[in-house]
């Protein structure tokens, strides 16, 4: 295992989750879910999303990048739940909050193939994330593409942290296990995932 990865398995209660996943399903009535696209091909990814917070990360032909409004309605993303603030207090050992919360939203076919997040500038900042619903296959490699790599299931409630040395390893998502909760509406998986985009102004 990559030196920094850390998880915390059912970090969440089913109280606590149920909570969440009440938050984001009002969030996205404002806020809603899109389908973002690949840079270069414009080939729709699998997996639909929106973010919370002051920044978010977009994907379309132009290429990454993050921005301050939503790329479809053009209003200011939803705040970052308090909950979720509070789980990057307790868990990042960082002094600076999160300055974006990507949603992404995975149905039965949705895959997410090995890549590392790279379109931050605080790299120092760990990469904390939140699994909701459907069990998911979660691969981590190396800090090569070519690196061997590991899978484990994760669970709703449960947490993982990219940190250290884990900030900069490929990652990605195998497949979804439709079946496996009912929590999320129509059997899907909610993944939030909180950064740390621009490095903070030296005091």
């Amino acid at each position: 295992m990559v030196e920094g990865f850390r998880f915390l398995p059912e970090y969440f209660s089913p109280a606590a989750q149920r909570a969440l996943v009440v938050e984001i399903l009002s969030i996205l009535e404002t806020n809603p879910l899109y389908r973002g696209a690949m840079p270069r091909t414009g080939k729709p990814l699998s997996v639909r999303n929106t973010n919370l917070g002051p920044l978010g990360w977009v994907s379309d032909i132009k290429g990454y990048r993050y921005q301050p409004t939503h790329p479809e309605t053009g209003a200011a993303w939803t705040p970052i739940p308090k909950a979720l603030l509070d789980l990057w207090a307790a868990v990042s050992d960082y002094p600076h909050p999160p300055q974006a919360c990507l949603v992404n939203w995975y149905e039965a076919d949705s895959r997410l193939g090995l890549h590392i997040d790279a379109d931050e500038t605080a790299k120092d900042a760990p990469v904390v994330s939140v699994s909701l619903g459907s069990r998911a296959l979660f691969r981590l490699g190396g800090l090569e593409r070519s690196s061997p790599t590991s899978s484990m299931r994760l669970a709703s409630g449960d947490v993982v942290i990219l940190g250290g040395q884990s900030r900069r390893a490929y990652h990605g998502v195998d497949r979804i296990y439709p079946d496996s909760s009912t929590l999320v509406p129509g059997g899907g998986r909610i993944n939030l995932t909180l950064r740390r985009v621009t490095a903070p102004n030296p005091v």
